[in-house]
C-alpha cells in the first residue's frame, strides 16, 4: 500500500507549509538530501490552515500533556508535508532513522518522551514497524521559536 493510500485510510490530511510570521527568514532548507539520507530541519506543529499551533505557557504549566502530544502529532504531519515537497513521494522513504524532540517544559515536568510519542505513534501508524521504527531522544527546553510547544528534527533513509 502506498503511503498516500495509508494516510487516506487513517483519515490524515497533510497541512500546507507553515505560514511564518511576517519578516521571518529561514536561511536553510526544511529538508536537505545528502546521498541516501534526508535530513529534516526542526519543524513545529502546523494546523490544517497553515497556522503554527501555539498556546501560552509551557507543557506542565498552561499546556496539557494531551495538547502537547497532539502538537507532536501535528509536527509529524508538517514533517511529512516537507518530505513530500522535497522527495516528490513519501514512498521514497525506506526507513525512519532518528528523531530528536524538544518540548517547552515547565520546571519539574519530566514527561517529554510521552509528548514526543505523539510524533512516533504517527510515524509508526503511517509507515509500519519495519520502515517507521526510529531511534529517538526527547528533551525539555525553556523556550522554542514562535511560542510553539514542540519542535522535532529527524533523519530518514531514502530510495
Amino acid at each position: 500500500m502506498s503511503i498516500e493510500s495509508r494516510l487516506q485510510e487513517l483519515g490524515l490530511v497533510l497541512p500546507p507549509p507553515p505560514a511564518l510570521p511576517p519578516g521571518t527568514v529561514l536561511p536553510f532548507a526544511p529538508v536537505r538530501v545528502v546521498g541516501r539520507r534526508a535530513l529534516i530541519s526542526g519543524h513545529g506543529p502546523v494546523l490544517p490552515d497553515g497556522r503554527l499551533w501555539a498556546q501560552p505557557g509551557r507543557v506542565g504549566d498552561g499546556v496539557s500533556l494531551d495538547d502537547a502530544r497532539e502538537a507532536a502529532r501535528l509536527t509529524g504531519l508538517s514533517i511529512l508535508t516537507s518530505l513530500k515537497r522535497e522527495l516528490g513521494s513519501l514512498d521514497r522513504v525506506s526507513a525512519w532513522v532518528r528523531a530528536f524532540g524538544m518540548v517547552t517544559s515547565a520546571p519539574g515536568f519530566q514527561a517529554m518522551p510521552a509528548v514526543i510519542n505523539g510524533f512516533s505513534d504517527l510515524i509508526l501508524a503511517v509507515y509500519g514497524p519495519e520502515r517507521g521504527q526510529h531511534a529517538r531522544s526527547a528533551i525539555g527546553v525553556a523556550e522554542l521559536p514562535f511560542g510553539i510547544a514542540v519542535e522535532i528534527e529527524a533523519e530518514v533513509e531514502i530510495d
